[in-house]
């Protein structure tokens, strides 16, 4: 209750100051927990989670989740952090709100370690356990999940807590992280199609492709003109790529910074999106030909008949080598046999099959993908709900053949200089 006077100017202003409408308004951060496959199959995590400590003072990092392909785990998120420790007492004293290394690594969990049978989803994960924490917290802020590599422990954690997809926001980056993890991905999308998610298939792209940027902030001249010597950070980013920008995961973290993260549909440092309401999918009984046309990152089923068995649903009874990598197959119960798989780009491709079961081994054929996604529309599409969005189709935002990546590579010069001047925080 505020104290009264009789002057009715003097009673207007007290009254404003305390209930506290004159008074700055507390900024307010939003809430993340990135999912990394650093360490595994590609080096670009490294970069991006140098970048993201190098601006952890405008997020609230909740968790840094270990979800690799290959031989990463979260020892090598401790790495990271071991270089921003490093370098930590030069940031704080430039800006308030740096998270404490001791505290990132209190945040740091072991997520899956190997993609997803065919259901989506497998086990629980000390990364996905703390997914659902982190959701659960009350809060009036949803809990941002930047997933920088396969969707395991998210699908894990909506499947264990569907009540938290109400509570998150994703911003995935998808395209080659689809095709590696495509069963979890179609969970998602059967199970969850009213999720708030951001797929960003090939717009991310435009953070490191851009053949019209100054020759200042191309290949490795940005390193050796900004970086280099500048911190432990700066002396390691040099080990990844030799110190040229990639950093394919950061849009995730840029859309946070600079935009309206609410609005996909608008403008921001990480891209600007389209509402979808389908994921395109096409569903093959028996073999498929160069002849069949699908969109470049849809679902592709084949399902083939063999012999019934009594092993369980999920088990992995034949392969398929696809561009010179292989994918397991399953079986689906009642003698029928599935895979999943997602093409990154437009492409022709062909496949073939090897199993121990004679009905399942030897199979041959192909399909054409195309630009761009979703592609037209077919019975078998996953219908999705009103806040799923996805890359720019508009064929003036291409860069190459990779949709929607101008919408970042217009801000390139504008978000790499920015910075350059937190490099400058850590020179000597």
């Amino acid at each position: 209750m505020p104290f009264v006077f009789r002057l009715p100017g003097l009673v207007l202003c007290l009254f404003f100051l305390f209930s506290g409408s004159l008074l700055p308004a507390q900024e307010v951060k939003h809430r993340i927990l990135v999912s990394t496959d650093v360490g595994g199959t590609d080096p670009d995590d490294f970069q991006s989670l140098i970048h993201l400590f190098m601006y952890a003072d405008q997020v609230a990092i909740e968790g840094l989740v270990s979800s690799p392909f290959g031989a990463g785990r979260k020892s090598a998120i401790l790495d990271m952090i071991d270089l921003y420790e490093r370098d930590f007492p030069r940031l704080a004293a430039r800006a308030k709100g740096f998270p404490s290394p001791d505290y990132l690594r209190e945040v740091s969990k072991q997520g899956a370690l190997k993609s997803a049978p065919y259901a989506g989803h497998a086990q629980s994960t000390e990364g996905s356990d703390w997914i659902i924490r982190c959701a659960r917290k009350q809060s009036e802020q949803p809990l941002w999940v930047l997933v920088w590599g396969g969707l395991e422990d998210l699908a894990q954690a909506l499947h264990d807590a569907p009540d938290i997809a109400d509570k998150i926001r994703v911003y995935w980056i998808g395209g080659p992280n689809k095709k590696w993890s495509v069963n979890s991905y179609a969970y998602i999308a059967q199970n969850h199609p009213d999720l708030w998610m951001i797929e960003a298939n090939a717009t991310y792209r435009g953070w490191f492709m851009d053949p019209e940027a100054p020759a200042h902030l191309k290949g490795d001249a940005y390193y050796a003109r900004y970086i280099q010597g500048k911190g432990a950070m700066g002396v390691a980013f040099k080990n990844y790529y030799g110190g040229r920008i990639k950093m394919g995961d950061t849009p995730s973290l840029a859309y946070l910074l600079h935009g309206s993260p609410a609005e996909p549909e608008g403008e921001s440092w990480g891209g600007s999106f389209v509402r979808i309401d389908r994921s395109s999918r096409q569903v093959f009984a028996g073999a498929s030909s160069a002849a069949d046309t699908v969109a470049a990152y849809a679902t592709l089923e084949w399902r083939f008949e063999g012999p019934e068995l009594a092993i369980p649903a999920d088990s992995t009874c034949f392969r398929m080598e696809i561009l010179g990598q292989v994918w397991p197959g399953y079986y689906l119960g009642q003698g029928v046999y599935g895979i999943r798989y997602s093409p990154k780009r437009a492409e022709t491709a062909s496949y073939k099959t090897e199993s121990g079961f004679p009905q399942l081994n030897g199979l041959q054929g192909g399909y054409t993908s195309t630009n761009p996604w979703p592609g037209e529309a077919s019975a078998t599409d996953m219908a999705l709900g009103e806040h799923w969005y996805s890359d720019r189709p508009n064929p003036a935002l291409f860069i190459e053949d990779q949709q929607g990546a101008q919408t970042i590579a217009k801000f390139r010069e504008e978000f790499l200089l920015d910075w350059a001047d937190r490099w400058d925080w850590l020179a000597e």
